[in-house]
């Protein structure tokens, strides 16, 4: 009986004395990125429940609430990421109406185009329109630029989260070893808090998937099911950063053709898996950088160069509507004789689900095939038709235009008349050309209302949407200035006709009128309307439209963000309710093990003192 009463008093003083050791722990790391509070269970050690033991130190926190803590931390990483750098763009374009901003450029171009009209023989008042184009073109360059430099930013800012991620998927990894290989509780206790704590922070950067192993380890893989850590086996990320980025910078199957860096895990075994198109990569900080870098600010960009194109497109060119002949459409002859390289032939075909459209790019070169994203219908069927040298005839004109037409679409025809080319087929529902009327930057005179008054500042060059070398679109908006003849003398935009010195309002009124009412077709990849098909607007519209798009991508990236830095929070809540350490309940539960501490002591001390009554006996 005495044994018995000393043997369970020394379990309970040792069980008790541990346990208070983890109170103190837990008190000591109260707010300790990270830690997770413990709690020992306590076992029977033998038959008839005498005395206690320690049975296992364990970490107190709910899985479930880990588990989602983790997913909201990708998600509220992706949505800041992407609200931060959008309220960047929406900032670059300026508040709507203010006059440094975009729209407030261009109607102030408008405007003074207006007072030209108003009064044509002022120097004045055109060095005021020349001033209002060149501030117009400078803001677009600006833009562009910012734009660029905000996916140089991020380029950067993947090289630095990839290696960032890495050295934590490689830490993971070795302390899965380490938690497995010991069989210290309080040892392991202390590991598994470190890795729990750098696979959180791992979901900051992409979205992971987490499956606990029987020896304590765990694995890891993405939201597609790639292995990320295995045990003790980790796979390496890696990122080959390009640098400054440019508008023709873009993601590329073929790495001769790639302008931007790209993310890739090579497992274990040696494979290696381009994770750049970000697909299986869920949420997360990286997945974020690479949709903004890869869909977002091109778009953006796409946008600035559609407009810059439409602004100078609508003051040099005109389109010819084909006549209907016949079962066809026909296009004169003398209009085709002023076609340049980048001038379109449009044939429409069919109707409802069914229409398609079949764009014909004039070229210097040989025809072939277009990447349709670089048209105004990124659902068209494009090819370029080669320029019949000068002097052509319609035959000329009809054999170039037919050839193309059956390598695009077989089924239309293009055949010469005695006015021009009549286009045919089944189903074709119109033709529609465009023509730049200028022949060249110097082409200012009177003769007709169309003038180079912007020009592709890279060589003062005129704007057609050649795809001769680089397609002009691409980084048009950084490449867009004020023709340098006409900064030279700024006459000729109030000219009122060919062969004569006089001014007139008729070129002041074109340009107006081209600008605020005239409506020109912007692709689809630029995402206005309804993203799908191409967009018909006035150049002054689209503007609104642009910025207004801006505008409304950047308040929904920041209500997204709102939402889920709220569900951040309720997660952080959640899993601290079970896994942080509340002083109060700590010091509450030292209060009864020192209780306990006293009693078994107690015990201990009668113990013996009724061991010395029995020695002395």
């Amino acid at each position: 009986m005495l044994t018995s009463a000393f043997n369970t008093a020394a379990a309970g003083l040792q069980a008790t004395q541990i346990a208070i050791g983890i109170v103190s722990q837990n008190v000591a790391n109260a707010g300790a990125a990270g830690y997770v509070k413990r709690a020992v269970t306590m076992l029977p050690p033998g038959p008839g429940n005498s005395g206690v033991a320690v049975g296992t130190i364990e970490r107190v926190f709910e899985d479930a609430a880990l588990k989602q803590l983790r997913l909201e931390t990708s998600r509220a990483s992706f949505a800041s990421t992407k609200a931060d750098i959008l309220s960047q763009v929406d900032k670059l374009y300026g508040k709507p109406g203010d006059p440094t901003a975009l729209d407030g450029r261009l109607n102030a171009f408008t405007q003074a185009l207006q007072g030209l009209a108003s009064n044509p023989g002022s120097v004045a008042v055109r060095s005021t329109v020349l001033n209002a184009a060149s501030s117009l073109t400078e803001r677009i360059r600006a833009l562009a630029t910012n734009v660029q430099d905000l996916r140089t930013g991020l380029e950067s800012r993947l090289g630095k989260e990839v290696a960032a991620a890495n050295d934590l998927l490689q830490s993971i990894a070795s302390l899965n070893v380490k938690a497995a290989a010991t069989s210290d509780d309080a040892a392991r206790a202390g590991f598994l808090d470190q890795r729990d704590h750098q696979i959180t922070q791992l979901s900051s950067y992409l979205e992971v998937r987490r499956m606990a192993q029987r020896d304590g380890t765990v694995t890891l893989t993405t939201t597609s099911g790639m292995v990320l850590v295995d045990r003790g086996a980790a796979t390496a990320l890696a990122f080959d950063g390009r640098g400054v980025l440019g508008p023709a910078s873009s993601l590329s199957p073929d790495a001769s053709k790639r302008g931007v860096g790209t993310v890739s895990a090579t497992t274990p075994g040696g494979s290696t898996i381009d994770l750049s198109p970000r697909d299986g990569l869920g949420s997360g900080s990286i997945a974020a950088a690479l949709e903004l870098r890869d869909i977002v600010l091109p778009k953006a960009q796409r946008r600035l160069d559609d407009l810059a194109f439409a602004v100078a497109q609508s003051l040099t060119d005109k389109s010819a509507v084909g006549v209907q002949n016949g079962g066809g459409f026909e296009l004169r002859l003398n209009e085709l004789a002023t076609i340049k390289p980048g001038n379109t032939i449009t044939v429409s075909v069919g109707s409802g689900a069914s229409a398609r459209s079949v764009i014909l790019v004039a070229s210097s070169f040989a025809s072939r095939e277009l990447d349709a994203s670089q048209t105004v219908d990124s659902n068209a069927q494009a090819r370029t038709f080669k320029i019949p040298a000068a002097p052509a005839t319609a035959l000329d004109y009809a054999n170039a235009i037919s050839a193309a037409l059956a390598a695009a679409s077989p089924g239309l025809t293009a055949t010469s008349t005695a006015a021009g080319v009549t286009v045919a087929g089944t189903a074709v529902q119109s033709v529609v050309a465009t023509f730049t009327v200028p022949n060249s930057v110097r082409d200012v005179s009177g003769a007709y209302p169309q003038i180079p008054l912007f020009v592709d500042g890279g060589d003062n060059t005129l704007i057609t949407g050649s795809f001769d070398g680089a397609p002009q679109r691409i980084g048009l908006a950084q490449r867009l200035s004020v023709n340098a003849v006409l900064i030279r003398d700024a006459s000729p935009i109030a000219a009122a006709g060919a062969g004569t010195a006089a001014s007139g309002p008729s070129r002041a009124n074109f340009l107006y009128d081209a600008l605020t009412s005239r409506k020109q077709t912007f692709s689809s990849a630029s995402g206005i309307g309804d993203g799908e098909t191409s967009h018909s607007a006035t150049v002054v519209s689209f503007t609104r439209t642009v910025i207004a798009a801006e505008g409304d991508a950047a308040a929904t990236a920041r209500t997204m963000d709102e939402q889920q830095r709220v569900a951040l929070t309720t997660a952080q809540t959640w899993f601290a309710k079970g896994a942080s350490v509340n002083v109060d309940e700590e010091m509450s539960r030292l209060i009864a093990l020192q209780t306990a501490y006293a009693a078994n002591a107690r015990v201990l001390t009668v113990a013996r003192e009724m061991l010395d009554i029995l020695l002395r006996a």
